[in-house]
């Protein structure tokens, strides 16, 4: 290890082991999976998560940032003959931002030829699906969707409100490819990111979300977004955007794509804006349309695209309290304002679908003129947008591309369905990829709290991904701790919106923390934790003695209070004396309480007083 290459996390979290499941129509498929155990006395199986976080958890795999991750799919993508592998295009110093000596990123030391369709031929995962080609990718995910859950059939709760999704017990290779073919679901898998593991992102299966990295013109590096991305796998991020805005933009993504396990996401406008010197005004389809290419060769898996900001919506928010809060749209409202015409990106649309076809670039269609504050939710100009998002949608399907839609925002919680309900009307039900919401404007520092609010209701209702949201949120970039708390926080709200809609499997790991819980068990409760570390560090900062980890009760309400202790003592009793018996003796007139003597003061409820 150099001084230029980064240190990254690694090493299993508490309790856990990484397990891989086999594929039956491809055999040869590894699907990981992390296994948490619980205590023996607990009689019970461990519990199995899905897992995004790639070898870095593994310690039986060597990882060499230097040398990238494996390459999972490289096969299976040559395998299907439709491929073809050229020398691609050079780096160019503007492709860097014109960064040059000491300020220069290096190069990734490995550079493999990349790939694309052969001449008439589309590699998308849409297109196998809608030939009825089960590919390994959509096996790989019909598996990881499952977590195991075969192991439980018949004993699985169906309890919650889908909103029309059609979530099933069972999730086969076949669901996977009547999905993608629908465009309800995407496998977004870059042909020339073969190092990533497949997931999928649809409202008929676990709620996914994303997070956001990348380097400012003002701070940043190589070495800081790489561990960035590493450590919000770690804690859980599905896929991961690299919204670089600085200098040497192509060398780090370079090396975030070449160790990541999980899907790329980029704004390609923002790099074609610094190819052009920052000046909106002088970008171009060429410039743009490189650009494309650049990427799609390096491995993104999809590219956020502002096709929607079209020239007669911009008059529409002129009277915003926030005008257009987007980075996109606003640059592609510039560009329309000046040259008084359509965007390039709506204009050469049907060209970007044919460069995204031959890669297997998956669309995310941006909300370049989504609401920035709730005062300017579901107004004409955010809807205007949506309407040529669905009208977008269908001329990328026409191509065989993978579609997702991007959406809000800041949309206080009595406008958060609307936007799914129109969502789903106008965009042929294609994945919503939403940015929180944030259900109100007055707490900066907490907009992962405001947003995981609202990312949990429109996860609920039908949102596929939730973009996390860090407290560095309308403040400044986040660092590695804002990054850790917007996973986790976007972690509970999809958890919370899979449980609400009735997922099959969502509620083994609460049903098992809670009996942690109820037994006293107090490692399994930290290890099943989405965050063991600090669950364990809030426990032990007035509780630290090992001896405390085996107390029938917690420091908030200690030995006599703890409410879970009296109901062990209710259960013992009632089993000694039989529960009809118990119910005779409360009839009667049986005060439930802690005798006097034990606790010094009765329990009985006082008036005015909280019992």
């Amino acid at each position: 290890m150099n001084a230029l290459t980064p240190a990254v996390s690694t090493g299993p979290l508490p309790a856990s082991r990484k397990i891989h499941k086999s594929g039956t129509i491809h055999p040869q498929l590894r699907v990981p999976m992390r296994e948490i155990s619980v205590h023996p006395t607990a009689g019970e199986p461990p519990v199995t998560a899905y897992d995004p976080s790639g070898p870095y958890t593994d310690p039986t795999v060597e990882t060499s940032i230097e040398n990238g991750l494996a390459r999972l799919r490289h096969e299976w993508v040559t395998a299907r003959g439709d491929v073809e592998a050229y020398d691609g295009r050079h780096v160019r110093p503007e492709d860097n931002g014109f960064a040059a000596g000491e300020r220069l990123t290096p190069e990734f030391p490995v550079r493999n030829r990349p790939l694309r369709a052969q001449t008439g031929k589309a590699v998308t995962q849409l297109a196998y699906a809608r030939a009825g080609i089960i590919t390994p990718e959509m096996e790989f995910v019909a598996i990881r969707e499952n977590l195991g859950r075969e192991i439980l059939h018949g004993k699985l709760e169906r309890d919650g409100e889908a909103f029309g999704a059609a979530i099933p017990d069972f999730v086969t290779p076949e669901f996977v490819r009547h999905e993608v073919a629908r465009g309800r679901a995407i496998i977004p898998a870059n042909i020339n990111h073969p190092e990533s593991e497949p997931m999928i992102i649809g409202r008929n299966f676990l709620v996914k979300i994303n997070a956001n990295i990348g380097n400012s013109a003002v701070t940043s590096s190589m070495a800081e977004e790489v561990e960035k991305m590493v450590w919000a796998i770690r804690w859980g991020a599905d896929t991961v955007m690299d919204l670089s805005t600085g200098r040497n933009i192509h060398n780090i993504r370079e090396w975030i794509v070449r160790n990541s396990p999980v899907p790329i996401g980029t704004v390609p406008l923002y790099q074609a804006l610094e190819k052009v010197g920052g000046i909106a005004e002088d970008l171009t389809w060429e410039v743009y349309r490189d650009t494309l290419i650049e990427q799609a060769e390096q491995g993104v898996d999809y590219f956020t695209i502002h096709a929607g900001v079209r020239l007669h919506y911009i008059p529409l928010t002129v009277d915003r309290v926030t005008g257009i809060v987007s980075r996109g749209g606003s640059i592609m409202a510039k560009w329309c304002l000046h040259h008084h015409r359509e965007s390039f990106l709506y204009e050469h649309f049907a060209e970007i679908c044919d460069i995204c076809r031959a890669y297997d670039v998956s669309f995310s269609l941006g909300d370049g003129l989504r609401p920035g504050s709730i005062a300017d939710a579901n107004d004409a100009a955010q809807f205007a947008e949506l309407e040529t998002l669905g009208e977008l949608t269908q001329i990328a399907w026409a191509k065989d591309c993978q579609v997702m839609i991007e959406g809000p925002g800041h949309v206080p919680m009595h406008k958060i369905k609307a936007n799914m309900d129109k969502q789903l009307a106008v965009c042929g039900e294609a994945p919503f990829y939403t940015l929180g919401p944030l259900t109100t404007d007055i707490a900066p520092g907490y907009d992962h709290i405001t947003s995981g609010i609202g990312a949990a209701m429109i996860g609920w209702f039908g949102t596929a991904m939730l973009c996390y949201v860090t407290p560095k949120e309308h403040l400044g970039l986040p660092d590695r701790d804002d990054v850790k708390t917007g996973v986790i926080t976007y972690k509970i709200a999809a958890h919370a919106a899979d449980l609400a809609k009735g997922h099959p499997a969502a509620k083994v790991r609460d049903d098992a923390l809670s009996r942690a819980r109820f037994e006293f068990r107090w490692e399994d409760q930290f290890n099943l934790s989405l965050d063991p570390e600090t669950a364990r560090s809030f426990h032990d900062q007035t509780l630290p003695k090992e001896a405390h980890k085996l107390a029938h009760f917690c420091s908030m309400c200690g030995p006599k209070f703890c409410s879970m202790r009296i109901s062990h003592d209710i259960r013992a009793e009632a089993q000694k004396e039989g529960m009809a018996a118990m119910a005779a003796k409360y009839r009667e007139g049986g005060d439930l309480y802690v005798p006097a003597d034990e606790t010094g003061a009765p329990l009985t409820p006082q008036p005015g007083k909280p019992s």
